[in-house]
Parts: C-alpha cells; structure tokens; sequence
C-alpha cells in the first residue's frame, strides 16, 4: 500500500489483482492462460502497432479482467452489490440465462462494472453476477424450491465486517489504507473456494436438476467461477492454448471471425478442471471426491452495437452467425456501421483540426455481455445437461424484477452508451463552435480500421 486514501477505483483495481493472483494459486491454468493472453497481445501490437489499441490502450487490455460469480437469493445479491458499490461498480443489464440454452441453467444475471467513461478507463473491472431462481418449476419441484430457500437462507457468504467497510467506502468515496487493506483482504476471502465438507446427498440432488444449481446451492460458501483476461486475437490464443495440452471448450462464443469489423463479444475457455473436494456422506464419513465447477475463460472485445444493431445479431444467430451470415447482416466497415446507424462510437476533435473536418470518429468498445453466450460457456463446461421440464411454465423475471431484487438502479447498457455519444457530441460541438447534431452527420477524419481476420 503506497498510498493514505484509496479511492472506489483504486479499490477496484487492487481487487482485481487480488482476485487474479488468488485464483491463479488456486487453478495454475488460469496462469497460463494470462502468459499466452499477454504474447498474444504482445505480438499483436508488434504487428499492427497503433491500430491494435483501437478498443483500448494495451495498458488496459493487459489490465483488463472480468469476474464471474453466482449467488443463491436476492439478500445475497444485495449484498454483493454493497461489496461492488464500494468499488464504484453498478448493476448494468439483465440476461435470462433460463432459455438461453439447451442444457438446465436456472439462473438470471447482471454485471456489476463502472459506468462512467472515465471511470471505465482508469480500470474496467466487471463481475458477471448470476442468481438461482428456485420458484421456476421447469427446474424445481414445491417441494425442492422449499428446501432449496431454506438452505439458502441459513448460510452467510459474507461477514458483517465485511459489509460494514463496504458501506463506509460506498459513503465516504473510499478508505484509508489500513481499511483499505482489510476490505480487500475481506473481500478476496470471501470469493476463494470453500474448504467446508459438503453435504454429498444434498449436492447430488441439486445437482441431477443442474450443475449449476448445486454450485450455487449445495453448498455452505460462494466463489470466483473464472477469471476472464482479454486478448486482441482469440484464434490465435484458442491454437496456442490446444498447442499446450490445455483442453479448451469446442467453439469460440460470440460472433465469427471475418474481414469486417469486431463487434460485442467473443468468448472461450479451457475446460473445467476436476478438483478435490471433501464431502460429507449420509452417515457422516467425510470423502474425498472431485468437482468440475471452475474454468478458465478469455475474451475479445468489439465495438458496442446499437438497439438495432444488436437486433440484426439476434437474428444472425437463429441463423447460425457463419461469416456467410455474418456478411448479409453486417457492413464491412467501420463506416458502414455509423452510415446504418449499427454500431456506438464518440466524436472527438483531432489536435490537428478545427472545425467539423477536424472531427475524429472513436469506436466505443462493447462492456457488456451476451446471453446466448454466456449460457454456452456454462454448457461447455457442464459433465451432465440437468434435467428441464418444458412442459411448466416458466417464472416470469425481468429487468424491473431485477431492480427490485438487487435493490439499486439497474442501469440499461444503450442508455450508457447513447449517453457516451451524445456527452463527447456536446464537448466537440462547444469547442468548434457549432451543432452537435452537425458533427454527427459529417463524415470523421479517417482512421484505421481494424478487421476480424487480423484482430
């Protein structure tokens, strides 16, 4: 600790390092999966220079983490975004997991990151947070569902002391160092694996309706699912890691590789190791056995799409979201993605320019996530699909229900986007003097443009 005070950020990006070098004691193949991240980014800026920090320094991609955990009720939630909110991470986005795949994923999710542009760029850390949702009886029976809540209920995944420097920080825009130190001690402890003996009986129950399920609620503790670094050329990562012996998942999530521009979010892991857990058995033995239930994930990161943008994705995927597909939904340029009104970027003016023609477009990098993704990371790493009765109804949830669970504002991802948008249209209309709205339909200084086949 160098430093008296630390700031939310700074909590949050100490945090972020904290949880790495944890995680990486406990899984060794996140580790080398953050040293082939790093000489792929390495090697792609040794390649295309300045053209390689189009979505972001590589000071930030190095930096760049996101987290991914799972909690039981809507009182664990909140409590996690005490944790988060003292970090200057909010609530952005819901996703519906439930239908998103084929295998039993009973689960809705936010993500909890910063939503200021600044903010983002001083450290970008998000934490994809999924919640059971034990009421919806195509996964639970009346009679599970009650069981299910009161074994939630009973458990404590984060201490009183804890939560206690959590909302100092959140009041006070921080913490001095002695705290500081101990929030983050706190709070990297309470996502490590569970060293408890688990209720083995209890936890194959959960588990025959869900993988998932029983990692969220067969057990006494929460904890880190994966880590996800982000590399700018994920082929080239997903061939190297294979080329290690690490046995990565089938398929790349996300949108395909192609010539034209990168957009949202492309995700893979490594598949999930079988680590040792001690369970407790019917009559009270305690054995050893393992679980599956950790992986080691990486991204890529494109240029943020618009509502009807993201639309066009959609109906990619039912297609398939093959580059054949991909090349009747999408333009091939940077251009054509402002010129369709598809994709998010800000206007800033160039150092060297005055007036509209000295006006340089930024593509906004994507911050968010993807449901169908998401689901097919779980799924990849699933042993066995659950058990899913289609024939029920499903229990209706939503972004306002999620508002109410986690008890804060959800933030809506295009509202922040727009708002980027609009914010730098502002600043560079006041500064040359003229219309926001004139800038916006003037064509930007030409940049250049990074592509799918070499990104």
């Amino acid at each position: 600790m160098t430093t008296d005070f630390f700031a939310p950020w700074q909590l949050r990006a100490a945090f972020a390092r904290s949880l790495s070098d944890m995680y990486g004691r406990e899984v060794p193949a996140y580790t080398t999966l953050l040293e082939v991240s790093h000489d792929v980014n390495a090697d792609v800026v040794r390649a295309r220079g300045a053209d390689a920090e189009r979505l972001g320094s590589i000071d930030r991609v190095t930096a760049e983490r996101h987290g991914a955990i799972r909690v039981g009720t809507p009182a664990e939630l909140q409590q996690v975004a005490r944790i988060f909110g003292a970090m200057g991470m909010h609530p952005v986005g819901f996703y519906d997991l439930r239908d998103a795949s084929s295998s039993s994923v009973p689960v809705i999710s936010t993500a909890f990151r910063p939503t200021d542009r600044a903010e983002l760029a001083r450290n970008p850390f998000r934490v994809f947070t999924s919640m059971l949702v034990p009421s919806d009886r195509r996964f639970f029976s009346a009679d599970l569902q009650e069981r299910l809540e009161t074994f939630l209920t009973r458990r404590t995944l984060f201490g009183p002391e804890l939560l206690a420097l959590a909302d100092r920080a959140e009041a006070d825009g921080g913490l001095g160092a002695g705290d500081a130190a101990e929030f983050l001690r706190r709070a990297t402890a309470a996502f490590e694996l569970g060293r408890e003996p688990v209720d083995q009986a209890w936890y194959r129950e959960l588990e025959a309706v869900s993988a998932v399920a029983a990692d969220i609620g067969g057990v006494p503790s929460t904890h880190i699912n994966h880590l996800t670094p982000r590399v700018l050329d994920i082929d080239d990562l997903y061939a190297r890691m294979e080329a290690r012996g690490i046995t990565m998942i089938d398929a790349i999530q996300g949108p395909p590789l192609w010539e034209g521009p990168d957009v949202l979010l492309r995700q893979t892991s490594f598949r999930a190791l079988a680590e040792p857990r001690s369970f407790r058995t019917p009559d009270g033995e305690v054995v050893q056995d393992s679980l599956r239930v950790r992986f080691g994930e990486v991204e890529a990161r494109g240029i943020a799409l618009t509502r009807e943008g993201r639309a066009r994705y959609d109906a990619a995927v039912v297609e398939g979201a093959t580059p054949e597909v991909w090349r009747r939904t999408f333009p091939d340029s940077e251009a054509g993605l402002v010129e369709q009104g598809l994709g998010w970027f800000t206007y800033e003016v160039s150092d060297d320019g005055a007036g509209p023609a000295g006006v340089r477009r930024e593509p906004i990098v994507y911050e968010d996530f993807l449901p169908r993704s998401a689901a097919g990371i779980f799924q990849s790493n699933l042993t066995e699909e659950g058990s899913k009765d289609a024939s029920q109804a499903g229990e209706e949830r939503d972004a306002d229900w999620m508002a109410g669970a986690v008890g804060r504002e959800l933030f809506d991802p295009f509202d922040l986007y727009a708002a980027q948008v609009a914010a730098s249209l502002t600043s560079a209309a006041q500064r040359l003097g003229v219309a926001p709205e004139t800038l916006a339909a003037t064509p930007a200084v030409p940049t250049t443009t990074s592509t799918g086949a070499d990104a």
